[in-house]
């Protein structure tokens, strides 16, 4: 099993805690194989302190938007002020288009988020699958946001099974309601793994 996320390896490994697994956090900007090596993309300290501090700039005239600084992308969050949508995405567009030689827009929920060029979760599910204990076996990716739709499109590509937690458009294969139906899925996965995959829709 390994952990995929737009969130810090730190903050990974605090939700999996006591668990500390094979990871990938903020898009596998910064990956954790399975014997413990972590990689992280290398970028220009120097030019994404000036891009955070252009956009703190920026945030603060929006009050409501939540400028999250991941170390090697930014976040802007407007989930505490909806209305800020429309501005949050305008903002977060002309800094892909200005800084498109190192950034690029991964829209999320009620989220821009300005990611290192070359970061996905299909990419870094690509890589995993080419490391041991994952290299020639099946993969399985569960995700609920938008972010996870490189995922699926990766998984699909290596015949695996892409699952969408939730409502909406989706390239995965399957679908399960709720992130309890996630719990009751891998419950039974772990018992009787081929009948549990027919259960999904």
């Amino acid at each position: 099993v390994a952990l995929i996320s737009g969130r810090p390896l730190t903050q990974i490994d605090q939700l999996a805690a006591p668990l500390r697994l094979p990871a990938a956090g903020v898009h596998g900007t910064e990956r954790r194989g399975a014997d413990g090596q972590t990689v992280r993309l290398a970028l220009d300290d120097a030019r994404l302190n000036a891009i955070e501090r252009e956009l703190a700039t920026a945030c603060a005239e929006l009050p409501g938007l939540h400028l999250e600084n991941k170390q090697v992308a930014f976040a802007l969050h407007f989930r505490l002020a909806p209305e800020l949508e429309a501005s949050a995405r305008a903002l977060a567009e002309d800094f892909a288009a200005r800084h498109a030689d190192v950034l690029v827009l991964q829209p999320g929920k009620c989220v821009f988020e300005l990611k290192p060029r070359g970061a996905s979760k299909g990419e870094v599910i690509r890589a995993f699958m080419h490391e041991s204990p994952f290299a020639e076996r099946m993969p399985g990716f569960v995700g609920d946001d938008l972010t996870d739709e490189a995922g699926f499109e990766a998984v699909n590509a290596l015949q695996g099974l892409s699952i969408k937690v939730g409502p909406g458009q989706t390239l995965a294969s399957r679908r399960l309601a709720s992130v309890a139906a996630v719990g009751h899925w891998l419950e039974g996965l772990s018992k009787r793994q081929g009948e549990s995959i027919q259960q999904l829709d």
